[in-house]
């Protein structure tokens, strides 16, 4: 078996992480694409008639994503990164999540935060995987170097 970090990155903060953890752990990396792309008034938070505000707001919303990870199968843990939006994670990942049986996995959340926690990220995870081990998880802002992403990956 083998690890995937699959992540969702609005503005490429996200993204630069979850690269720099699967090349430092030898993973595979998979981007959650939305089918209609963010745009920078879609994420003003403070607007509350932006899109991100609507769906945060609407707990069932699942926006669709472009692709699919192939051999899902293959994969034991699977590291799954996004920005924290209203103190959990963006309803995006929540489609990724319950577009796979993940039974038998470990789902090892990371995100980066301007100015919060995982929140209730990890126990909504679990809800929306069911069969899968969801860990803790950790924040990792800024510029994570090889080295602590290791020491940090060792499910």
């Amino acid at each position: 078996m083998s690890t995937l970090v699959a992540y969702f990155s609005a503005t490429g903060t996200t993204g630069r992480v979850a690269h720099g953890l699967a090349q430092a752990i030898g993973a595979d990396a998979f981007e959650i694409v939305p089918d209609l792309p963010y745009s920078a008034a879609d994420l003003d938070w403070r607007d509350k008639s932006s899109r991100s505000s609507i769906e945060m707001a609407d707990e069932s919303c699942r926006p669709g994503i472009v692709g699919r990870v192939a051999n899902m199968d293959a994969y034991d843990t699977i590291y799954l990164g996004f920005p924290i939006w209203w103190y959990v994670e963006p309803r995006i990942v929540d489609t990724f999540l319950e577009s796979y049986d993940l039974s038998g996995k470990t789902i090892v959340p990371f995100a980066t935060s301007g100015g919060s926690g995982l929140g209730r990220a990890p126990e909504r995870m679990a809800s929306l995987a069911p069969g899968a081990k969801v860990v803790e998880g950790r924040l990792l802002n800024g510029t994570p170097s090889a080295e602590e992403l290791r020491a940090w990956a060792v499910w």
